[in-house]
């Protein structure tokens, strides 16, 4: 895959991908961020849309934001959250480049990495 930002979420937790997860994803410019893609991480795990394949990817500041919080009520756990939207700001050099970012979380930590 050349090109593009994907993302695989897993609640270890849990032992399963995070269904129902919801993924923002923006580019950060002078005037703020700006949403580039929104959804819900599917059954294996991934976050389809068409940033994954580089559709409007460049070089650039981005943020992925991961709603935990909100995760985490949906799956009949409820608030207040220790952990409710998680940012993951990173910069991406050379668009050709694919970038991505695995998400393994529990209630109370997580790690996001770049990944091939």
């Amino acid at each position: 895959m050349s090109g593009g930002i994907s993302v695989h979420a897993v609640d270890v937790a849990e032992g399963r991908p995070a269904l129902g997860l919801t993924v923002t994803l923006a580019v950060i410019e002078a005037a703020g961020p700006r949403v580039i893609a929104q959804g819900v991480i599917g059954p294996d795990g991934s976050f389809d849309h068409p940033v994954v394949r580089g559709v409007g990817i460049g070089p650039g500041t981005y943020e992925a934001v991961f709603h935990l919080g909100d995760y985490f009520t949906a799956q009949g756990k409820p608030g207040p959250h220790f952990l409710d939207r998680v940012p993951f700001r990173f910069t991406v050099v050379e668009a050709r480049e694919h970038h991505h970012l695995p998400l393994k979380f529990t209630r109370f930590g997580y790690a996001v990495f770049r990944g091939v």
